[in-house]
This record gives C-alpha cells, structure tokens and sequence, in this order.
C-alpha cells in the first residue's frame, strides 16, 4: 500500500482511545447516569474495536508480499499482480474495508491469497457476523434476529439476509455428524426415539401428495364466510424428530406406574434420560433422519455391548424404519409403544359404553390399562371387541372395533411386562419434549410460514444448541468453509 507507514499501523485505534478516554474525564461524562455512561461507552468501545480490526487489516495489507506465480482452483497460473484491491466486510464491529493484492491472467478471474488466509467468506457478511446472526435467528424470529444484530453491531441486517446467513450457517450440519468420532457411553440402555410434528409452509413448499389433495380439495366447492368441511387454512408439512438418550434402568411394577401405593409409599422414579442428542428436518424423507439416529447411536456403542430400545407413538411407518436400521446393522432393538399414547385409545373406547364425563370411566380405563400393562392387551382386545357387539351406534361400534384392532396389530410392540422388570421407560417424554422445543417453539411463531431450505437450517441450528454441540461445530463449519472458498490455491513450484 503507497504511502502506507507500518508504524503508525494504529494510529487512528489510539486516536479513538485518546479521545474516549478525554471524553470521560471530562465534564459532559461527569453529569450522566452509569445507565447513559453504558449506552455512549457501548457504541465509542464498537467503534474503537473497528478501528483495530481495520487498522490490522490494512498492516497485514502493507506486509503482504508479492507472490511471482499463483495458480487458482482452475489451475491456470497468474503472473500478474496488482495491488490495492479492496472489498467490504461487515463485522460484528461494523464495516471494514480488506484491501490485498490480486493475482491476474488473461481470460481467468482474480485470485487473492490474503482472501484465503484471511478465510474471508464470498459474501459481504464476516463469519462473526453470521455466527451472531444464525443464533439469534435459532431463538427468535428474523425480525428480532435482525434487530439484536442491528443493535449489537451498529450494522442495519435485512430479514432476507438473516435467512441467507442462517442457510449458510447450517450447511455443515450432516457432515459434522458423520465426521464426528465414535464418543462410548456408559449405561445398561441406550434409547432411540422418533416423532413427527407439522410445519406451516408455503404452498410451494409442501411435499407432493399433501400439494396434489390439496389441489383436489380447491376444486371443491367452497362455503361463503367458512371454511367448508376438510378445509383448513394452514399448510403443513411434516418434520421429523429424532432423539438418541441413555438411561439408567428403574424397574417398576404396573401398580407402580398407575397409581399411589396403597401403604402411601412414593412411587419410584421413572427412568431418566441423559447425554440427550436430537435431530430434525424435513427436507428429506424420514428414512434419512431415523438412519442419522441409528448412527449416533452406533458411535455410542460401537462394540454392540449395550441394550437397544425404541420408544414411539404407535406410527406403522416409523417403527417399519426403526426395524429396517435395525436389521440393517444386525442389532436386535426392543420397539415400545408410549403407555399414554394406549391410554387415549382406551379413553376413545370408553365413551363408546359409557356417557359422556361418567364417573365410572376413569376406573373402566384404569382396568385395562393395568392388564394391558401385565400383558394381558389380546385379551382386553378380545373384550373390547365383545362389548361392541352388543347395542351400539354404527359410529361408537367403529370406534370401539377400531381400539380393539389397534392393540391386536401393536401386540408385538405392547411389551410392558418385560420393559417395567427391565427398568425400561414406557413413555415417549423425551422425543415429545424435543418437538415442542425444537419445532413448536420456534417453528410456530404466530404468522410464520415457512420455505423447505430456511426451515431446515432453523431445525439443525436449534438441535446444534440443544445438544450443546454449537461451538465445536463451528469450528468445522470454518473449516469446511475454507475448504470450499478457498481449494487448492498456491504458488506453483519453479
């Protein structure tokens, strides 16, 4: 850089810290409040720390050397150099300005070393920035991402911008996991969990059998002033949740699970869960998310010394792939269906022999579930299926019927006695409690409707924070993104 004097590189940091440092000895500084002292030291400590950075940034411009050949990711050589070359960068301390030299050949674009070891994104954002940008939007929504970047960075943020950097945050999520070593945790259990939850997107967004019904159903006609029967004004599509958890066994009986003790004695704990690891998306098909839990739990237990066990809602398709992993790897994994998901088909059933909030419907479930939990689900069905015959509604005879049909076709799955001996959970809290804070509490902001690649990155950066996993990971993401900014260029040898 012309003209440029390497010791006065800071000169301009130690002017701002001169006069900071005057204004607050000063008397204007003297007559205000700590809460206006914090306010103006807050934007002149910004601006002092932009200054530095710049200041740093034009020394090491001074400093670079020329480079006789460079040959870029192209692999055509560049003779030519030309100094002076500057960019923008946005920073978490305001706007800088990069300048470097440029390596040039006829018909080939620039090449700037300085770039590459400044790992510069090609975007105007710093990684600093982006970092401050997807965390923030992980937590709120993007107009409240937008406004705390604004006001921490002194650097107005646009909420399409604040999508972009959340994307491109987010890109190495599926590498890191895949990349990551094997970490063997001790434990008698180690638990799988899936679930799925709705998403609102846009119409464009939906997956395509959900978009054609809905088309079909726009060609129906329509109530004035309602919403006609079927219709509903949100379009969802489906995401799907993973969990991966240890636990230290707790055996129970199913007096013990049900209800008090009769001696008034506690009830034990149910198991607990620990080293929770969550997952969600619901770009691809949920094969792909239930095949990425199965893999933590491989690096979890390599050796195959541990017991599996898989906990959901009833769902045919999740378990079908939960058993496919399974067979796949050669590992015996036990499938248990959540105990309150079957309690609300018994509830369902009950209303079909009983009135409406009759007392006697609390204990006609509690029967059933306590023989269901001794093993005994054939023949509640059995029952079930008997009671219906007798005077009913064709609507409650369905209902009852369908009950019936539900724990006859989830028998393989309703082994409780085992589980409770084992000490095994028999409820789904933890892949339920992943969805509400992953999706619903983020997902559902009021208004929000969604595109497929935003919502993702949303998802893996929430379950990044949630599995405590944000900082290593972004240190491979820098990694990861120098690889891809910056491949292969160097100066060739003589």
């Amino acid at each position: 850089m012309p003209g440029y004097v390497v010791d006065e590189a800071f000169a301009r940091s130690r002017d701002a810290f001169a006069e900071a440092e005057a204004w607050l000895g000063g008397p204007q500084a003297a007559g205000l409040e700590h809460g206006e002292l914090e306010a103006v030291m807050e934007g002149r400590g910004r601006e002092l720390l932009r200054l530095m950075l710049q200041d740093h940034l034009d020394l090491r411009a001074a400093r670079e050397q020329r480079v006789e050949r460079v040959t870029g990711p192209d692999r055509v050589v560049r003779t030519r150099a030309e100094k002076g070359h500057r960019r923008s960068l946005a920073t978490i301390f305001g706007p800088v300005t990069v300048s470097r030299i440029a390596y040039r050949a006829a018909g080939a674009g620039n090449v700037h070393l300085a770039d590459a070891a400044l790992n510069l994104p090609p975007e105007r954002h710093s990684h600093g920035l982006r970092r401050m940008a997807a965390s923030a939007a992980a937590r709120g929504s993007f107009g409240q991402a937008c406004a705390e970047v604004t006001r921490r960075t002194g650097s107005a943020l646009g909420r399409r911008q604040c999508e972009e950097l959340a994307r491109r945050a987010a890109a190495d999520f599926a590498g890191f996991y895949a990349a990551r070593p094997g970490r063997p945790a001790p434990g008698d259990v180690l638990a799988l969990s899936c679930d799925g939850k709705g998403i609102v997107v846009l119409a464009s967004q939906m997956r395509p059998e959900r978009a054609r019904k809905a088309r079909s159903r726009a060609r129906q006609p329509k109530q004035d002033g309602r919403l006609s029967r079927g219709e509903t004004r949100d379009r969802k599509r489906m995401a799907e949740v993973c969990a991966v958890y240890d636990v230290a066994p707790v055996p129970r009986t199913a007096g013990q699970v049900l209800g008090p003790r009769p001696d008034g004695a506690l009830r034990p704990p149910a198991p607990r869960a620990a080293g929770k690891w969550l997952t969600a998306g619901l770009a691809g098909p949920a094969a792909e998310l239930v095949a990425s839990a199965f893999a933590e739990a491989d690096r979890r237990d390599p050796g195959r010394r541990r017991t599996w066990i898989a906990l959901a809602d009833g769902n045919t398709h999740q378990i079908g792939q939960i058993r496919k992993q399974a067979a796949a790897r050669g590992i015996t994994v036990t499938v248990i269906i959540d105990f309150i998901h079957v309690i609300e088909h018994l509830w369902t059933a009950a209303w079909c022999f009983l009135p409406e909030a009759s007392p006697d419907a609390a204990g006609w479930v509690r029967d059933r579930a306590a023989a269901i939990l001794d093993g005994r689900a054939a023949e509640v069905a059995a029952g079930i299926r008997a009671a219906a015959a007798a005077a009913l509604s064709n609507a409650k005879h369905k209902q009852a019927t369908a009950t019936a049909a539900y724990l006859d076709a989830k028998a393989p799955c309703l082994g409780y006695p085992a589980a409770l001996a084992a000490g095994w959970p028999i409820g789904t809290g933890v892949i339920e409690g992943a969805c509400r804070h992953l999706i619903k509490d983020r997902m559902d902001i009021t208004g929000a409707r969604w595109t497929v690649p935003t919502a993702e990155a949303i998802l893996q950066l929430r379950a990044l924070h949630a599995n405590g996993d944000f900082d290593e990971y972004w240190t491979y993401h820098l990694q990861q993104e120098h690889h891809r900014n910056y491949p292969q260029t160097r100066q060739p040898p003589a």
